[in-house]
């Protein structure tokens, strides 16, 4: 860490605008009513729930295009999530380049390039060029940049404060999660879980920069000692020489935090390597590996662990439970209580008892194959034995891309209801690489998961039994899925697109928004998922999740997205041009909105992207 220099006082951009601190983020929901979204899911408890209610059913249909701006170079995904605050929208691009734009034109105020050393960063990312959002606090913006480093910005002038090094690429680590803000700490994560790393999460002072704690998901080596008596209890559920491997667990997603007791919640990666028998003297002892595909809950103060919950024992799937944690009181068999909720990769929704980690339920949301249910005492999975798989190819549900993967989900208080962008139905042929161990140094991209990579396409029928709803008519389509945590059971869902979805949003007007793979931002209502809208968007693919948020009285609805082409909606390109796309973009929609987009023209073919996202 170096401190850069420091900020001179100035007359501040931001006028009289009240200072996000502590108290401000732990009443985000107020200050959404004010027109803000001051963290990546409105509140600290992933809610993604707005209080505003301008934009309606009865006028739902007006909604247009207010003003675009273009973002950064380049094409690929944009799946972050701006921020506003005092009327102006803070973003990033996909490769880390922040900006701050009036809310009311779209006019530049600055704009911050970490000019990343690309194709070496690019080789390490596990899935594609990503960037899923900032932290903002007194009055700076916190980045993390692909390469590892954890920049902070003033948030006036763009102007480095200081930078930490998180992560290094080298290392096959990089960040590209939103950070996550608690009592003065910026909290984050690395990427890198099929690859051969570690993962680990720490916390940084948020006005210095200086390391506060860090807490590692899997243990290391046993010979080298233990940093903590969780990784030494961890160390019990493993065997063999998993740390020649890394073990997996990395924090790419998926960090939710409590102001009254707290506890950070912090969801964990898949194991590595994937099959369990690369990582074991004896397969037969079915040992859990913690902390992998496991929600941990530590002390904001000292990254201590107070409790932790494991979706996927042993996990040799690819279930991460990186997944948006949502925080909220339910009432449950009479009694409040506070609880966690999860849509996991793996295709169950799981209710825990946050404060004390106690399994609550745990039902299916989609096609399930790799367990038969969760038991309800116990909260383990009944794992179907016929998907432990060896050699021969096995065919399991989910995949590799899950049943719900980084998309966030919103939840609404009003309808009780739950929304999940999901996959109607994936399926992943899994088959080991014994000659793995022999041949890890030099292994490269899915190489490094352990798997035999040429059994995709022999088997298509998942090993029976299953459980969960059928998928809608289409197959692997991507499918909004309304779910009540309380009565455990989908109450609708509708189908969106192809198996890629976008995240959702939902207000007190009674609206869920998504947007679709295609480009269109749809709008249905909560309680009975009637589709009221869809607006073209002018892109397609790579879409990062709506927002909302209040400028002069209106409301408007904001996102970013990149990746567009020829076949998106309003799109065309020169005659025998071939392809065209769209270089990334802020899109912000009104009620009567009348702007178009500009031509899309040629530029630099997209970093590919992969399901798995990390």
């Amino acid at each position: 860490m170096r401190c850069l220099f420091a900020i001179a006082f100035s007359l501040s951009l931001f006028g009289q605008a009240k200072r996000v601190d502590d108290s401000a983020l732990k009443s985000a929901a107020k200050s959404a009513s004010d027109g803000d979204w001051l963290t990546y899911g409105l509140t600290p408890g992933e809610t993604r729930y707005s209080p505003l209610r301008q934009i309606d059913a009865s006028n739902v249909k007006r909604l247009g295009l207010v003003w675009s701006y273009e973002a950064g170079d380049g094409g690929g995904d944009q799946e972050a999530t701006p921020l506003v605050w005092n009327n102006t929208i803070f973003g990033i691009t996909n490769w880390s380049i922040v900006f701050a734009v009036d809310a009311r034109s779209g006019k530049q105020k600055w704009r911050w390039d970490p000019e990343v050393n690309r194709k070496p960063t690019q080789d390490r990312l596990c899935c594609g060029v990503v960037n899923r959002g900032l932290a903002l606090y007194n009055n700076k913006i916190y980045v993390p940049v692909n390469d590892g480093r954890l920049e902070a910005l003033d948030a006036e002038t763009g102007k480095p404060v200081w930078e930490a090094r998180v992560a290094y690429p080298q290392n096959d680590q990089t960040l590209t999660m939103a950070p996550r803000i608690a009592k003065g700490k910026v909290i984050v994560g690395a990427a890198g879980g099929d690859r051969p790393t570690r993962g680990f999460f720490a916390a940084y002072d948020a006005e210095t920069g200086r390391e506060a704690w860090r807490f590692y998901t899997v243990p290391g080596d046993p010979a080298k000692g233990f940093e903590s008596s969780a990784m030494r209890k961890a160390a019990e559920t493993w065997d063999g020489d998993w740390w020649k491997f890394g073990g997996g667990g990395s924090v790419w997603d998926g960090i939710s935090y409590d102001p009254d007791s707290q506890l950070l919640y912090v969801g964990t990666g898949n194991a590595e390597p994937w099959p369990q028998a690369l990582r074991t003297k004896d397969e037969s002892t079915g040992h859990d590996n913690l902390y992998v595909a496991s929600i941990v809950a530590v002390h904001v103060d000292t990254g201590e662990l107070k409790w932790h919950y494991q979706m996927v024992p042993g996990d040799e799937w690819d279930y991460d439970s990186v997944q948006q944690m949502i925080l909220t009181d339910l009432n449950i068999n009479g009694k409040t209580r506070k609880v966690i909720m999860q849509a996991n990769k793996n295709g169950f929704f799981y209710v825990l008892d946050r404060v004390t980690g106690e399994f609550i339920s745990a039902q299916p949301f989609s096609r399930v194959t790799w367990a038969k249910g969760i038991d309800q005492k116990t909260g383990r999975p009944i794992i179907n034995t016929e998907v432990k798989y060896a050699k021969e190819p096995v065919p399991v549900s989910p995949g590799g891309g899950g049943a719900h993967n980084w998309s966030p989900m919103s939840f609404n208080p009003q309808t009780g209801l739950v929304y999940i962008p999901t996959r109607g139905w994936d399926t992943f042929n899994y088959a080991v690489n014994y000659d793995f161990q022999k041949n890890f140094p030099r292994l490269s991209g899915v190489g490094l998961t352990g798997l035999n990579i040429n059994t995709q396409g022999m088997q298509r029928k998942p090993a029976g039994p299953t459980t969960g709803p059928d998928p809608l008519e289409g197959g692997n389509l991507g499918t909004l899925v309304a779910y009540d945590p309380v009565k455990q059971e989908i109450r609708w869902r509708v189908p969106v697109g192809n198996s890629r979805y976008g995240g959702t949003l939902s207000t007190a007007s009674n609206l869920v928004f998504q947007v679709a793979p295609d480009g269109r931002l749809i709008a249905y209502s909560a309680d009975k998922g009637e589709k009221l809208v869809e607006v073209p968007t002018g892109l397609r693919f790579g879409m990062g999740p709506p927002i909302t948020f209040l400028v002069d009285g209106k409301q408007y609805i904001a996102l970013m997205g990149g990746n567009g082409g020829t076949q998106s909606p309003g799109q065309t390109g020169p005659a025998g041009a071939g392809p065209t796309q769209q270089k990334p973009r802020l899109l912000v929609f009104g009620l009567d909105g009348k702007a178009e987009l500009p031509q899309p023209g040629a530029v630099a073919a997209p970093a590919s992207a992969d399901p798995h996202q990390q």
